[in-house]
């Protein structure tokens, strides 16, 4: 008997407090469990900020080396698709031996006459960068807005930051480029390197990361993680088609106007336009400048060309693009160029794009859709009721 009642002992413990108390403790548990949920996810979200703070290179690195891996995979499936008897590593062997051959082609044909034109450009947006500032000194509005550049761009603030403002994302993208030569090769030969192992292999690496979650997540991480694929491959190809034909309106444009050095200010035309929205902005600048240099019609005639191509790009080339790729809203691009380039530095501003792309495409598969997308337009009066009916 005594030991039956030991057994229950141990099987239902004995509580010697009030019912009363243990029903007021009980709601305060639980709001003590939800307040330190928060502090955990706090606590979390917190390390991770401070960790690709502190690792915010290594970071750049590493994404742009999983977007180039993406841009392999993608073709290496293309062909996988025409010429189905060839194994997946060969074809994305293949993929990268025509590629390289295509620029070597390229650097064998035309590659003196570009880099000509290049060292070309720098020496004449220095020199023109030099005319104008001595002309804008002369004057006291002009004074006013050296004052208010920054150092830069060849003002005299030297208290902004490296990519605060927009005037530091053109300086990055036109001098920086062209004058840091060696460190962009260096690090662009370690990004096709490793994009090329990423593509090699990608399950391998997909599977690891997917290791990091717990077991219950490791689906929806990996749903998450092919959404993003895929989204990359499509924002990818067709960047680089709205690239090529920016490039060559520009080049073609600038040729016809007279402009010097067009070949290689249509190459930084095209180029920057893988950056959306500011890129125009950041390629049409060098031409203006040369512009100035013939004269202030020549200089006019070379803003309204590339008012126009933008024109064209954002009203008819890139709906087409979005209509196969991804659709960006145009304040999300810009506000993320901004966040991105804060932290990242210029590979922020560069990859802001195609980062921004993949956390929209995993938080719209995230996410439930809208039981009535029509519904917040109606709402803050972008269409009316009868309109919503006829759509």
């Amino acid at each position: 008997m005594l030991a039956y009642r030991f057994r229950m002992d141990r099987l239902m413990p004995i509580s010697f407090s009030d019912p009363k108390d243990r029903d007021e403790k009980e709601p305060r548990a639980r709001e003590l469990s939800k307040i330190a949920g928060l502090l955990r996810i706090a606590l979390t979200v917190t390390l991770i900020l401070l960790a690709v703070w502190l690792m915010k290179d290594v970071l750049a690195v590493v994404f742009a080396s999983a977007l180039m891996a993406v841009v392999l995979h993608g073709l290496a499936r293309m062909v996988r698709r025409h010429v189905t008897f060839i194994p997946y590593q060969a074809a994305v062997a293949l993929v990268t031996v025509v590629i390289l051959l295509a620029v070597a082609g390229l650097a064998w044909s035309s590659g003196p006459a570009i880099g000509d034109q290049f060292i070309r450009l720098k020496q004449a947006l220095v020199q023109q960068s030099g005319d104008l500032k001595s002309h804008l000194s002369g004057s006291t509005l002009g004074q006013l807005v050296l004052d208010h550049l920054p150092t830069a761009v060849g003002g005299n603030d030297a208290t902004s930051g490296s990519l605060g403002s927009l005037g530091s994302g053109l300086a990055g993208s036109v001098t920086g480029i062209l004058s840091s030569a060696f460190g962009v090769l260096g690090t662009l030969a370690v990004i096709l390197i490793a994009g090329l192992y990423f593509a090699l292999s990608p399950a391998i690496y997909i599977d690891g990361f997917l290791r990091l979650f717990p077991t219950q997540h490791r689906g929806s991480a990996r749903t998450l993680l092919m959404a993003a694929g895929t989204t990359l491959w499509a924002w990818t190809a067709g960047q680089a088609l709205d690239m090529l034909v920016v490039g060559i309106l520009s080049g073609i444009g600038l040729s016809l106007i007279g402009v010097p050095l067009a070949l290689a200010l249509g190459v930084v035309a095209g180029l920057c336009n893988f950056i959306p929205y500011i890129g125009a902005i950041m390629g049409a600048v060098p031409a203006v400048l040369l512009g100035l240099s013939m004269g202030t019609k020549e200089a006019l005639f070379v803003a309204i060309l590339y008012s126009v191509i933008q024109f064209f790009e954002g009203n008819v080339l890139a709906p087409l693009i979005q209509r196969r790729a991804v659709h960006m809203p145009p304040a999300v691009a810009i506000l993320s160029q901004t966040v991105f380039s804060s932290i990242l530095g210029i590979p922020g501003l560069i990859l802001a794009s195609p980062i921004t792309a993949a956390l929209l495409a995993m938080g719209d598969k995230a996410t439930a859709p809208l039981e009535d997308e029509d519904q917040t337009k109606r709402d803050v009066g972008e269409i009316f009721e009868d309109e919503a009916r006829k759509e």
